[in-house]
């Protein structure tokens, strides 16, 4: 029982019990294995915290610090209520602080990488303002991977970025530039990457090229061939600025495809819950409608081949660290390893899900070597977000999140990267 005192007519006090949760047996007798008389002294937890919390760090300053957290008479020790508290308050978290504890030495494609999507959005993916403190938030969270969609501002004589086809209001790109090199190892030093959707002319990615460059400087990776035939390993990357985007196609017809793809999306929309939909069983009828599917699908968003080249600005194209290719030929083309060359991959959260069923295998052989992108579907105007499991249970290593979004697909996505200190995995 736990004592408290509530104040009377302002004159004098009166004390009541409090009526707690008590101890269980197992927590008693673990109690008296490390107490004498009643009161666990700061040894006797510290050999507590080492020996069963497995905290091989922990010293007699740890173990003083957590006695003059909980709050009761004895200072020299703790007394089985005060331990019961402690055990189950907010100074004995379920993930202990061990930090990056990861062997971060392998290729960047062997880890799963803490990713949003749309970053620079305050709220619905329709009609938010586009913003800085988005990214800056995500960054401090400890998010790797901000995505940028760069179009040409009113005037088409700058770069602002927006959701393209909506009522987002826009923000400049040099704004959101200079806030990812303030912000972006705030809370890890591995490497941020920044995705680039690009619906820019060529004398614009010049622009950008000139903008990037200038303002991360030498934190700016600056890809050799060498890192098309493996990826670099996360340790090489500290504090570096990766830049990820495909070959980009002539401005308008982007977004002509942008386009085609949100009225053949828009419509689809259906009350979710929080996980989203799961992959359905696999039945024969099934797979051979999404094999018909994604024949049909993502046809338009794939590159040209030299005509992509051609319009590529050159000093634009040399900034490109991690290189995103979706080839013709559907999935087939698009999961084809090279053993020559590796690459980015991104795919809808609903094309993924069909994928799974008929390019399982395909998809984990992919992700050995690739980077493979997982997206949220345009119909999720809410900014909710799918279950992710589906996407780890794969191998992709971005599975990108509506970081200012809600729902327990979040916070598993959080809880998630807190393991390894919110840096790739």
């Amino acid at each position: 029982m736990s004592k408290q005192t509530y104040r009377v007519c302002f004159c004098f006090q009166r004390r009541f019990r409090l009526a707690v949760s008590e101890a269980p047996e197992d927590i008693k007798k673990l109690f008296e294995q490390y107490s004498e008389n009643g009161i666990m002294t700061i040894d006797g937890l510290q050999r507590f915290l080492v020996e069963v919390q497995k905290e091989d760090k922990a010293t007699r300053e740890d173990a003083q610090k957590i006695i003059d957290s909980v709050k009761h008479f004895h200072r020299k020790g703790v007394n089985l209520e005060a331990f019961f508290k402690y055990l189950f308050g907010d100074i004995n978290p379920p993930l202990a602080s061990l930090g990056v504890h990861h062997d971060m030495s392998a290729p960047l494609s062997h880890y799963f990488i803490y990713t949003g999507h749309n970053s620079y959005l305050t709220g619905n993916q329709l009609s938010s303002e586009c913003s800085d403190v988005p990214i800056i938030n995500a960054l401090k969270r400890g998010v790797r991977v901000i995505e940028l969609d760069i179009w040409p501002n009113s005037t088409k004589d700058d770069v602002d970025v927006l959701h393209g086809g909506t009522l987002t209001t826009p923000v400049e790109l040099i704004k959101c530039l200079r806030s990812i090199k303030e912000y972006a190892f705030v809370a890890s030093e591995y490497p941020v990457v920044i995705t680039l959707e690009d619906h820019l002319t060529p004398n614009l990615q010049a622009k950008v090229a000139e903008m990037v460059t200038q303002t991360f400087g030498e934190i700016l990776f600056s890809p050799g061939p060498e890192c098309f035939k493996e990826f670099p390993c996360p340790e090489s990357l500290k504090r570096r600025i990766i830049i990820s985007t495909k070959p980009p196609k002539e401005y308008l017809e982007a977004k002509e495809v942008k386009d085609k793809e949100d009225d053949s999306q828009r419509g689809k929309a259906s009350d979710e819950e929080a996980w989203g939909n799961e992959v359905p069983d696999l039945k024969g009828s099934h797979v051979a409608n999404y094999k018909n599917d994604l024949d049909e699908e993502d046809e338009e968003d794939t590159d040209d081949g030299d005509k992509s080249q051609h319009s590529l600005a050159p000093e634009y194209k040399h900034l490109i660290g991690i290189l995103a290719r979706k080839p013709k030929g559907g999935l087939d083309a698009w999961l084809r390893v090279d053993p020559d060359k590796v690459t980015r991959l991104s795919m809808s959260e609903q094309k993924f899900e069909k994928a799974v069923v008929t390019h399982g295998k395909q998809i984990v052989r992919f992700t050995r070597r690739n980077v493979l992108r997982v997206y949220p579907k345009s119909t999720r105007f809410d900014s909710s977000n799918y279950n992710p499991l589906i996407g780890w249970m794969h191998g992709v290593q971005m599975v990108a999140f509506n970081i200012q979004g809600h729902g327990r697909s979040l916070w598993l996505m959080h809880g998630m990267f807190k393991a390894n200190r919110d840096v790739v995995m």
